[in-house]
């Protein structure tokens, strides 16, 4: 296979800040014919580097409904497992998060690099060490946070308590051993405590429903008590779809309440769906990292050491909220206002 030569370029200075040596072994993870010409390219790169690299293909089957995670062709396939636990680094193009399997990975000392977007997505956001700087300065306020409040003009205003689970960064890039990364991302999050997450969150036309690559039309009021969502309510067909969506799992679980954090990257643009041609072939990485946005979501908390193993998953990124840890605030009114967060020339 012919390889372009930009996406060449781009994959090696990926690759380069993943800190690939000529001593280590990557292994490219891909299902049937998916993401090819970014697979063959992904080795090319490694090969560039001096590493040893290949092709790990597993068959797929039945496609996972949007927005399952955690469900996979790794499970039970033990092979498979102990050939990316011997690797240095695995670029994930299957989709292992929220699984067990991408766990048990990370544990063997494996660095993990998903990516599921298209190049033109990967070259549009593709990261930078500033960036990485602002994102784990989030991850270091929110370990030491106790507390974690958003509100908004729309009614929003919801109570996190911090301090049970771990704190995770995506900059778009990993270089330390045993740690996951998306490229491309740009935002830390971390889980409130069992029960411990309560108030009211307001969807407001803008959000964006990460699930159906759409954004919310019309208000969605979510009350929250003790982690789990026990009321969605509104006039429009929104509130209509999120509440059938959750219910088509039959699982209570998908009603509880999972990650939080903020978008950090100002390559993002929370706009993608509305201007881009390509929707089937993007993820959703535009919608998670933009700059400002309050990512709020409901389902599995596997990725940070819980027991919420959920089929159901909903990232909900918010625009023009206000947010703060602690007494320290962080974003008003969709602004990234602290100074170690905010871009150089932000107003």
């Amino acid at each position: 296979m012919k390889i372009d030569a930009e996406i060449l370029e781009l994959f090696t200075r990926e690759l380069t800040l993943c800190g690939v040596k000529p001593d280590e072994t990557v292994v490219v993870l891909t299902a049937d014919d998916e993401g090819a010409e970014n697979a063959h390219a992904f080795m090319a790169a490694a090969g560039q580097l001096g590493a040893t690299t290949f092709n790990l293909n597993v068959r797929r089957g039945q496609r996972n409904a949007v927005g399952v995670q955690g469900r996979h062709p790794l499970v039970g396939n033990q092979l498979a497992m102990h050939t990316l636990k011997s690797a240095n680094m695995v670029i994930d193009m299957v989709g292992l998060l929220f699984s067990r399997e991408q766990a048990e990975i990370q544990a063997a000392g494996v660095r993990i690099l998903r990516v599921m977007e298209p190049f033109h997505v990967l070259k549009q956001m593709f990261p930078t060490e500033d960036l990485r700087r602002r994102v784990e300065y989030a991850k270091s306020l929110l370990e030491e946070a106790r507390q974690l409040r958003f509100t908004s003009d729309a009614g929003t205003d919801i109570v996190y308590q911090l301090g049970q689970y771990p704190v995770i960064s995506e900059y778009g890039y990993t270089y330390e051993s045993g740690r996951w990364d998306h490229f491309p991302s740009g935002f830390s999050f971390t889980q409130g405590n069992d029960g411990g997450v309560d108030g009211v969150v307001v969807l407001q036309p803008g959000d964006i429903l990460c699930a159906f690559k759409q954004y919310v039309q019309t208000p969605v009021t979510l009350r929250v008590k003790k982690g789990m969502v026990i009321d969605i309510a509104g006039d429009g067909l929104d509130a209509q779809l999120i509440k059938s969506y959750i219910d088509s799992f039959n699982d209570p679980r998908a009603y509880a309440i999972s990650h939080i954090g903020w978008g950090l990257n100002e390559k993002a643009r929370w706009y993608q769906f509305s201007v881009t041609r390509q929707l089937p072939i993007e993820h959703v990485m535009n919608a998670l990292a933009f700059y400002g946005n309050v990512l709020f979501s409901l389902g599995p908390n596997l990725e940070l050491g819980g027991t919420n193993d959920t089929a159901c998953h909903l990232d909900l990124p918010m625009r023009r909220c206000s947010l703060w840890l602690d007494d320290v605030q962080i974003l008003h009114d969709g602004d990234v206002i602290h100074p170690e967060m905010r871009i150089h020339g932000s107003v």
